[in-house]
């Protein structure tokens, strides 16, 4: 695929796995947008990694999906998505890269393949579905260069600001549509929230008894933003922190007056 964008040659091909050992950094300009393309080596299945060098080469792929801003897993479509693809794509997902999920030799399928990949990608990448899918044929070129428009949008929602204000009447919008759940008797309550990260766009939530949100609502918070930012081929990294009571240090110091009641209830509840 990185040979079809360049017109040119730059990287060994060979319809083996395994044969790219390194990941290779590749300077690259497309209408006056300045881009680093990163080859990593393919990780295959642990029972298939025997070698040092490959095992090595696995290590340098998850340090180049860490360093990058967008990634483009390349699948094959006669394969799908297996089960060391869904790792890569886990791993994707815990760095909070953008992501664009790319099918390749798309070409060579007939209708009914196409449909029944569809379907199947459908179940498997319900985890990720933020990320857009592109089907394309690397060999033939066939849907290459339509992924700039995607890479350009993920890059730069994974990359944008968004204000404070704005931010707090989606939470407003969310809170009417969906209130917190009430976690040990006790009520959720969101005051406010904003921005303090980008790559991935990072939102921080204050408010009371936040220390445990429920998983539930917390993909609720964080589809609700992606759909109403709408934001694509990024995920959000959501962050809570709960205000701290003032009083909860300060003992209660009680008069005469109460001292002496505290004696009188503590004999009645003695004789009883």
């Amino acid at each position: 695929m990185i040979n079809r964008i360049l017109g040119e040659k730059r990287v060994l091909v060979i319809d083996l796995p395994g044969t790219t050992r390194d990941s290779i950094y590749i300077p690259f300009e497309c209408k006056g947008q300045k881009y680093t393309l990163i080859d990593t080596a393919g990780i295959r299945r642990k029972r298939s990694t025997h070698e040092k060098i490959e095992i090595f080469s696995i290590i340098k792929a998850r340090e180049a999906v860490e360093r990058s801003h967008v990634v483009v897993l390349v699948l094959d479509a006669h394969e799908g998505v297996t089960e060391q693809d869904a790792t890569l794509l886990g791993m994707s997902a815990d760095n909070g890269r953008a992501l664009l999920i790319v099918i390749n030799k798309w070409d060579g399928l007939d209708n009914y393949q196409k449909q029944e990949i569809k379907r199947k990608l459908d179940v498997k990448l319900s985890f990720v579905n933020y990320a857009s899918v592109h089907y394309i044929s690397a060999l033939h070129g066939s849907g290459v260069g339509k992924l700039f428009t995607p890479i350009t949008i993920a890059y730069t929602n994974a990359g944008t600001k968004f204000s404070t204000s704005v931010l707090n009447k989606i939470l407003e919008k969310a809170n009417q549509a969906h209130q917190p759940p009430p976690v040990k008797g006790r009520r959720l309550k969101i005051k406010y929230v904003n921005q303090t990260d980008v790559f991935p766009p990072t939102l921080t939530f204050h408010g009371n008894h936040l220390q445990n949100v429920p998983n539930s609502y917390d993909r609720y918070l964080k589809n609700f933003f992606i759909n109403a930012l709408k934001l694509t081929n990024t995920p959000i990294h959501i962050e809570y922190k709960s205000g701290d009571n003032p009083f909860k240090d300060n003992k209660n110091s009680l008069n005469a007056r109460q001292i002496a009641k505290r004696r009188r209830l503590m004999k009645f509840s003695k004789k009883k």
